[in-house]
């Protein structure tokens, strides 16, 4: 029935959030870190890959990762790392840019520590809220994106009951039953709406 289908699409959405976001968050925040503390070349190249990554179309590598493979929860994670990282490559970026100037620094520097030991000691600590500000945005983003390539049948195989492949199925029975595409694009909607409230109110706390 819609009710149990749009319960456990639920855990199928905040699965592919929740995944996706820690890899994501993890892997860009990692370039980000490397590219703005090392500087030079290291920061020219992963910077530039971080170009390329944002004139790619997601949803193009999602029909093309469809084409090569089965639509499977493992390709939505990977269009979520694809179309996410560059944003918390940046992020750390900059940031690190001018953590690395601080004074702290300076002193583990001449107490001796490595750059790994000021990288993950030192800096990182001090990223931690910029980073989670930025996951807990990107939290509604993932569902609405889930949902997309659901309903556009590159996400979620059916009859898995994502929310978006709900929305699909029902678009032919929308005059007689309805609900059975507009719960769980209600269901879609409150989320997305409750997570951003969530993120704006970390961002000011933080």
């Amino acid at each position: 029935d819609v009710l149990s289908r749009l319960v456990y699409g639920a855990r199928i959405s905040q699965s592919v959030s929740v995944v996706g976001i820690l890899v994501t968050g993890a892997l860009g925040s990692l370039v980000g870190l490397v590219a703005g503390f090392y500087g030079g070349w290291t920061e020219a190249v992963l910077m530039r890959l971080v170009d390329v990554s944002l004139s790619l179309p997601g949803i193009l590598i999602a029909v093309l990762l469809s084409v090569a493979f089965e639509p499977s929860f493992t390709n939505v994670i990977i269009v979520v790392i694809f179309l996410l990282w560059p944003s918390y490559a940046r992020l750390t970026r900059g940031e690190t840019l001018g953590l690395k100037q601080q004074d702290f620094v300076a002193l583990a520097r001449t107490a001796g520590c490595s750059n790994r030991t000021i990288m993950f000691r030192h800096i990182v600590p001090n990223l931690i809220p910029s980073i989670l500000v930025l996951a807990t945005l990107h939290v509604g983003y993932v569902i609405v994106l889930e949902a997309a390539l659901s309903f556009l049948g590159v996400g979620i195989p059916p009859p898995t009951p994502s929310w978006g492949v709900m929305v699909a199925d029902g678009l032919g029975l929308i005059e007689q039953a309805w609900w059975v595409s507009i719960l769980p694009g209600v269901a879609i909607l409150v989320t997305v709406l409750s997570l951003n409230i969530l993120g704006y109110w970390v961002r000011d706390r933080l």
